[in-house]
């Protein structure tokens, strides 16, 4: 099965491409993206709609809240008629999946997270940055610097804005892909960020938003995946305080995996994500 289409929310265009067959699955972030960063196969187990937030849609420029974020996946969870579903969220994205799923738990039967720290307030910024410094072998750090030299800041900054976020995701490869020479051009051909929207979320939201709130009521399972290789952003265990405060938290880490592990071990995140699925 495959459609395509938008939703008008508050006079953005907000895409969708659905995909496969199977439980319903809302994936919040990029429609054009996402569906080049999860796997063939696994539209062959779940229905996949990939989605636009406002950070990825034609839209005015305006100040927005957090919580019109959250409702508007909720009226894109109406228009495609989806009665109850898996919602996932990849990096900044996880936190829009967790909030949404807290906010409208009902319609939600679980969540998964990936490649995503708790916040990215200055202390998580110290622990990605000590990650790297520390943990980092030469070879990997010398990739980053001939990025570095590529790109430097003075170029990136030349660019316009939608284009300095892509050039700047492309630019930190060795801190977010396990292959620390990976080119992801490709991935972004065609994404068009609304830098408008994407500062209010790099900016406020993610540093703002406290996830440990609501967590007591919440008892819809969670699914956290990691990479071994996560430089891009605080480490695994930046997540221990929050553990115990989850009813329902599983943790997969992918040993040759970096930001994005439904892509770089595509099988065996497919594998887990179905296994916990159906446990």
């Amino acid at each position: 099965m495959k459609n395509s289409g938008h939703i008008e929310v508050d006079d953005f265009k907000l895409k969708f491409l659905t995909e496969g067959n199977g439980p319903d699955t809302l994936v919040i972030g990029s429609s054009v993206y996402y569906p080049r960063s999860f796997s063939q196969n696994l539209r062959k187990s779940l229905r996949l709609h990939f989605v636009d937030y406002r950070g990825f849609a034609e839209g005015p420029k305006k100040d927005i809240t957090f919580e019109t974020l959250l409702d508007d996946q909720e009226q894109v969870r109406q228009k495609l008629n989806l009665k109850k579903c898996i919602v996932i969220g990849h990096s900044a994205h996880g936190l829009l999946a967790l909030e949404y799923a807290k906010k409208y738990k009902e319609y939600v039967s679980h969540v998964v997270i990936i490649g995503m720290p708790p916040h990215m307030k200055h202390e998580h910024i110290v622990m990605a940055e000590r990650n790297w410094n520390d943990s980092v072998w030469p070879e990997r750090k010398a990739a980053f610097e001939r990025n570095m030299q590529l790109i430097p800041d003075e170029k990136l900054n030349q660019l316009p804005r939608d284009q300095w976020f892509i050039q700047m995701n492309i630019r930190n490869a060795p801190k977010s892909w396990y292959d620390y020479n990976f080119d992801s051009t490709p991935l972004w051909e065609g994404v068009k960020p609304n830098p408008d929207i994407l500062d209010q979320m790099y900016l406020q939201f993610v540093r703002d938003v406290d996830i440990s709130k609501g967590l007591k009521l919440f008892d819809v399972p969670v699914l956290l995946v990691y990479g071994r290789f996560e430089y891009l952003v605080a480490p695994v265990h930046s997540w221990d305080p929050l553990l115990p405060k989850f009813k329902n938290l599983t943790i997969r880490i992918f040993e040759k995996s970096a930001h994005s592990p439904q892509y770089e071990q595509s099988d065996l995140f497919d594998a887990e994500l179905l296994k916990w699925l159906r446990d």
